[in-house]
C-alpha cells in the first residue's frame, strides 16, 4: 500500500509548510528528508505521521530504501535555491542540483513515485534567455530538459510547478540564504535601513507561501502531468517593496545574476504553463508586519 508522501527539504522554508498544509489536507504519512543546510529543527511539526531523516539527496535510494514500495509521491523541494548565491557556491549548487536531483529522478523513476517538482520562474525571463543568468538558473532549467527526455524515454510522470519569490511564515530572515521579504522584514525589526541591490526597478512577483503550497496540492490532486506557474497577478519592484516599509533605504552594488524582471510565460520547453494566482497580497502582509513591530 502506498500511503507515504516524501518532501525533500521538509525542514525547510516551503517543505514545512507543505508538510503542515498536506497534515490537515490528507491522512498519508510524510517523510521529510533535508540535510539541513538551510532547513532547521524548529521548522519540525510534532505530530506521529511525520518522519525526519537527515541527509542528502544524492542518497536518497539508501537513505530510504525500507521506505521504496510504500511511497505515493514525492515532493522535491531539495535543491540549492538562492541565485547570487550560486556563483560564491557553484559546487555546492551543482552538488545538490544536478547530482542530488539526478538521485531523487532515478529513485522515482524505478519505484514508480510521482514527482512533483519544484522549478524556478528565474529560467523563464527574457524569452528564456534568462535560465543562463546564474548557476542556479542554469542547472534548474537543465533539469527540467532532463525531466521532459524522462518523460519521452520511459513514460515518466511528474508535476512542474513554477515558484514566484515566496515569502510568508518560516521564511528565512538572515544570513546568506535570507529571501528579500525576509531580510526586509528582519532589517524593519532591528530599526535598520533596507538594503535594496541596485538598480532597484527590477521587478518581481511575490506570492504568499500559502498560496505556493496550496498549488503544489492542487497539482498532486489533478494529477494531470502539468506544468503549473503560482505567482501573484500583480509585480512590484524591490524599491517599491521598500518604500511599503515607509523606513530608510540604502543601496546596495548590483548583482551578478539580477533578473530585471519576473516573467509569466504560456509555455516552457514543449509545455504549456497553466498560470495559478495566489489571493493573499503583498501589501497587506507588509502592513500587518509595520502595524506589530
Amino acid at each position: 500500500m502506498k500511503n507515504f508522501i516524501v518532501v525533500t527539504g521538509g525542514s525547510g522554508f516551503v517543505g514545512s509548510n507543505l508538510i503542515k498544509f498536506l497534515l490537515k489536507k490528507t491522512k498519508y504519512k510524510i517523510i521529510s528528508l533535508d540535510d539541513y543546510s538551510s532547513g532547521t529543527k524548529k521548522n519540525h511539526i510534532k505530530n506521529r505521521n511525520i518522519l525526519y531523516f537527515k541527509g542528502d539527496t544524492k542518497d536518497i535510494s539508501r537513505l530510504l530504501h525500507k521506505y521504496k514500495k510504500k511511497i505515493k509521491v514525492l515532493f522535491h523541494f531539495g535543491e540549492f535555491a538562492r541565485i547570487y548565491q550560486s556563483f560564491l557556491q557553484m559546487n555546492k549548487c551543482i552538488q545538490s542540483n544536478t547530482i542530488g536531483t539526478n538521485a531523487v529522478f532515478d529513485f522515482c523513476l524505478k519505484n514508480k513515485i510521482k514527482l512533483i517538482y519544484s522549478a524556478t520562474s528565474a529560467s523563464l525571463g527574457n524569452k528564456g534567455k534568462d535560465k543562463n543568468l546564474s548557476p542556479y538558473a542554469f542547472t534548474k532549467s537543465k533539469n527540467l530538459e532532463f525531466l521532459e527526455n524522462l518523460k519521452k524515454w520511459f513514460n515518466f510522470k511528474y508535476e512542474v510547478i513554477y515558484f514566484f519569490n515566496v515569502y510568508g511564515p518560516k521564511q528565512i530572515c538572515s544570513g546568506s540564504m535570507a529571501t528579500v521579504i525576509g531580510i526586509f522584514q528582519d532589517q524593519y525589526k532591528h530599526n535598520l535601513p533596507l538594503t535594496v541591490v541596485k538598480p532597484g526597478t527590477q521587478t518581481r512577483r511575490f506570492t504568499h507561501v500559502s498560496d505556493t503550497v496550496e498549488a503544489c496540492y492542487y497539482a498532486f490532486k489533478k494529477n494531470k502531468c502539468r506544468h503549473y506557474s503560482i505567482s501573484n497577478r500583480k509585480s512590484y519592484s524591490i524599491i517599491q517593496v521598500a518604500k511599503m516599509f515607509g523606513t530608510k533605504i540604502k543601496y546596495l552594488p548590483s548583482r551578478a545574476g539580477e533578473r530585471y524582471a519576473s516573467a509569466l510565460t504560456n509555455m516552457n520547453l514543449s509545455n504549456k504553463v497553466y498560470k495559478l494566482f495566489g489571493s493573499i497580497h503583498l501589501k497587506q502582509y507588509i502592513k500587518n508586519i509595520v502595524n506589530n513591530c
